[in-house]
């Protein structure tokens, strides 16, 4: 199949996130099965690689241009919604995977170029759809979680298949050298001030701030003034290999104050046995799970640092949660054998049902 993975979101290395990282791996697996797959995402057009990306854009006049960064076609545009169309027709897609933020007017367009779609639902912030589902032709829909697929069935009536995001244990599996506890995404949704009073109470204890959603210069200079009083917190810029960052984790720290979809982080950390203290908030306790603690954001700082602290301390209460967290990085729902053979059923059945919906209208017609 050919199969076109489309949203108003930017990719790589422009953004990265765990919208990208699944992306990524499941147009891997598709291309190792020999199918094609393609992505359709949202140019940001900051530095070097934005510059020839826009350089390009205005010499070909075309409403998106393809670079091959990641290993295989990206189509890149300041609009992907207007640029659906050129991009269908390009690439002729056998089915399209639309996600994330303008859902809904890149799939109307897809749809009017004759293309069956599968929406991915990964967050429940419904205004990034930029419109309403129903207002959309046949689609099938895959969920991130059973929590987000209870809140669009509420939302829209819809029913979805639930597979969490695929995760390629190879990329973040390590022996962790246990130096620190990390906290990803130091932004406010991502639970930052809760982690930082977390820090605060605990000087003994290394924190690692590890950025992973670019930080603007003015974000990053508030980050940088809220931690400066901290000798035991540091802040390190965004990479690609999250493994050497799990490659010093103790434990990961998750304290989300929004409604989580998932919780990607927590299913990378329990790949090495990393046990996680998380929040309540949405989808985050299935995450967790079994691999870790949560506890609601609102409870008193001194609850999580008192945990926190455990974790850190008790050696064998560590132990018997790292290999919970181990056990729990590998139930069926997270192999990501099975999780494709789920997900290419989906798109195998949007491309039948399509194509014998097709041959019922041309006969209808005839």
């Amino acid at each position: 199949m050919k199969v076109l993975f489309a949203g108003g979101s930017g990719y790589y290395p422009e953004f990265n996130g765990g919208v990208q990282s699944s992306t990524h791996h499941l147009v891997k697996q598709l291309r190792q099965r020999k199918h094609d797959a393609w992505v359709l995402a949202s140019l940001f057009g900051d530095g070097f690689f934005g510059f020839k990306t826009r350089a390009k854009l205005k010499l070909t006049r075309r409403p998106a241009v393809m670079d091959t960064y990641p290993g295989y076609p990206v189509m890149r545009a300041w609009h992907p919604w207007e640029a659906a169309g050129f991009v269908a027709e390009t690439f002729r897609p056998d089915v399209a995977v639309v996600q994330c933020h303008n859902s809904v007017p890149i799939a109307k367009v897809l749809q009017a170029h004759n293309v069956p779609t599968v929406i991915y639902l990964r967050n429940v912030e419904f205004h990034e759809l930029a419109g309403d589902l129903c207002d959309l032709g046949p689609s099938l829909y895959i969920a991130n979680s059973e929590f987000t697929a209870r809140s669009y069935n509420a939302e829209y009536g819809i029913e979805s298949v639930v597979i969490p995001p695929t995760i390629d244990p190879a990329a973040y599996a390590t022996q962790s050298t246990r130096e620190c506890v990390t906290f990803v995404n130091p932004y406010a949704e991502k639970g930052f001030e809760l982690a930082l009073k977390i820090a605060q109470a605990c000087p003994e204890i290394p924190f690692l701030f590890q950025e992973s959603w670019k930080l603007s210069e003015e974000h990053r200079a508030d980050v940088e003034k809220a931690i400066a009083p901290l000798p035991n917190v540091r802040l390190e810029s965004r990479t690609p290999d999250m493994k050497a960052v799990y490659g010093r984790t103790k434990i990961l720290l998750a304290p989300s104050k929004w409604e989580e979809a998932w919780g990607r982080v927590a299913s990378e950390a329990h790949c090495s046995g990393i046990p996680v203290l998380g929040s309540t908030r949405g989808g985050l306790p299935e995450a967790i799970g079994e691999g870790g603690v949560v506890l609601d954001y609102d409870q008193p700082v001194e609850v999580w640092v008192a945990q926190l602290k455990r974790l850190w301390s008790d050696e064998p209460y560590y132990d018997e949660m790292s290999r919970r967290a181990l056990a729990f990085s590998q139930r069926p729902q997270l192999k990501p054998e099975r999780q494709f053979e789920i997900f290419l059923k989906v798109l195998e059945r949007a491309a039948s049902t399509h194509a014998e919906s097709q041959l019922f209208a041309d006969v209808a017609a005839q």
